[in-house]
């Protein structure tokens, strides 16, 4: 499952000792609600991250704001990038 995937690769990046394998895929992914303590810094690694994993460019802040929200948007992102055949 492309969350499970994306969830792993955050939590080995951005460094986060505590997760649960159960991570409520619509929970927010950054800022001061997220209960991954994810901040912009760690939103940077994750675009870089997406960028080099799949070949996905995000394009300006306010989408990475968007796509990254929650797990289950960034998720939904690649997944409709790669059904498009955009990178």
């Amino acid at each position: 499952m492309l969350e499970q995937e994306l969830l792993k690769a955050i939590v080995d990046i951005c460094d986060i000792q505590e997760i649960t394998d159960d991570f409520p895929v619509d929970d927010p992914l950054i800022g001061p609600d997220s209960c991954l303590g994810l901040d912009s810094l760690d939103a940077i690694e994750i675009v870089v991250m997406v960028q080099d994993v799949y070949g996905i460019r995000l394009q300006g802040k306010d989408q990475a704001r968007e796509i990254l929200s929650t797990l289950k948007t960034l998720a939904d992102f690649i997944r409709s990038k790669q059904e498009e055949g955009v990178a």
